[in-house]
């Protein structure tokens, strides 16, 4: 591989990311403005659990899949381009709401958009890095997650303060359409197949869903990491939700500066997080495949006790320094789950598989996490008061000790492959 392919590689590498950033930014904007959203439309938790979970999940996942198989025969770079335009116009729609119908409707035209972004995008990262690589290349994409949390806490947090949160909105909304500019104009659509690839067989044969579907279901190793994976994101998406509201009731912090806080804290560890859980899943993989599925169990299994000591202690600064730390554990799965799914199947069957992983991860953890929060802090409150958010937060930390289970069954199911399924190919 030459300089300037290298170079062009890691352009769309930084371009997908980016645009992933501007994913969560528009997702997460949501949560440091559900405290004024609450006081103004008069909503419960339960309300604010469905905006940011089941409802988003729901049509996210259903979507998706279309959309992928869409992406798995048509041009990915343009699908997440217009997918951009349509999460991004939706963000903004949603500072015009005047009730809780019209938030919720704005919400699933922003899972609608949302769920044409990674299928697509991660079939292309595939295409154009090395499968020994693509531990790597995936855990630099999914920081996006973290970067974008980063953001739109800090911004959002800033902009309630200072516009409102309906202005918050269209702020952070507007400028992707202008991103998906970009993505249309400067990426390449990569050839099916892409690294490593060139001599396989399979690369120009296409699958049914019914196909992609057997196959993926038939892989028990897949299965397991794909629920593992969910149960990650019922905690990920649980802590995501209601901590900015734990810190606000529980230690008296104003928006801003959990916006500042907590946008540092949940940004800078979830990078750190994910980045060392890709590097060392293709550092180990190489060694053992297995080393795909151990890496996020014994990251996992590290973040519970950090948990929960933040959810326990009465200092503010302790507690802060426990979400970093369990958050650098909490933080490493996604890369290494993409990698690994995407070895375990065709180059056709990319960016649906993604897309199944997706589906499985959002609606064990988006579309339950945050709802089975916010509705056990509303059972908790006649008895606990503001302090029940802190305990059905306790609950969903405990969920990720399912995710280990699960990581370590896939890597035995691994372990069960043949010598040749076994290497890192795809």
């Amino acid at each position: 591989m030459n300089a300037e392919t290298r170079s062009y590689r890691r352009y769309v590498l930084f371009i997908l990311t980016l645009v992933y950033i501007f994913n969560f930014v528009d997702r997460q904007i949501l949560v440091i403005l559900q405290e004024p959203i609450k006081a103004e439309l008069g909503l419960s938790d339960t309300q604010l659990g469905l905006l940011t979970g089941f409802a988003f999940a729901l049509f996210y996942v259903v979507v998706g899949i279309p959309i992928a198989r869409w992406a798995d025969v048509g041009n990915r770079r343009n699908i997440v381009s217009m997918a951009l335009v349509v999460w991004s116009g939706m963000t903004a729609v949603s500072g015009l709401a005047q009730n809780y119908t019209q938030l919720l409707l704005a919400r699933i035209g922003v899972g609608i958009g949302e769920a044409g972004a990674s299928p697509p995008s991660h079939s292309m990262i595939s295409d154009y890095y090395e499968p020994e690589e693509r531990g790597a290349a995936m855990s630099i994409y999914s920081m996006g997650l973290y970067l974008g949390i980063l953001v739109g806490l800090l911004l959002g947090g800033w902009l309630a303060d200072k516009i409102g949160w309906r202005m918050a909105f269209f702020a952070v909304g507007l400028p992707g359409i202008l991103m998906a500019v970009v993505v249309r104009f400067t990426l390449k659509e990569p050839p099916r197949g892409g690294s490593g690839m060139v001599s396989d067989p399979t690369v120009g044969q296409k699958y049914t869903f019914k196909e992609t579907l057997s196959y993926l279901w038939q892989s028990k190793p897949f299965r397991k990491a794909a629920f593992a994976a969910g149960f990650c994101a019922f905690t990920g998406y649980s802590t995501l939700t209601f901590i900015p509201s734990f810190l606000i009731r529980s230690h008296g912090m104003s928006i801003s500066e959990v916006g500042v806080s907590l946008g540092l804290i949940i940004g800078l560890s979830g990078v750190i997080g994910a980045l060392s859980g890709g590097f060392l899943a293709d550092k180990f993989g190489k060694i053992n495949l297995r080393w795909y599925m151990w890496v996020p169990a014994i990251g996992v299994l590290l973040s519970v006790p950090f948990a929960l000591l933040a959810l326990s202690l009465d200092s503010l600064t302790w507690v802060l320094v426990c979400i970093f730390i369990s958050n650098v554990f909490g933080s490493c799965y996604l890369g290494p789950t993409i990698a690994i799914s995407h070895h375990l199947v065709k180059p056709s069957m990319r960016a649906t598989t993604s897309a199944i992983l997706f589906f499985i991860l959002n609606i064990v953890g988006l579309g339950c996490g945050p709802v089975v929060t916010g509705m056990m802090s509303d059972a908790l409150t006649p008895e606990y008061g503001a302090e029940s958010l802190r305990y059905a937060l306790m609950f969903s930390s405990l969920v990720i000790l399912l995710a280990v289970v699960q990581y370590i069954r896939s890597g035995s199911a691994v372990n069960r492959l043949t010598d040749d399924d076994q290497k890192v190919t795809a």
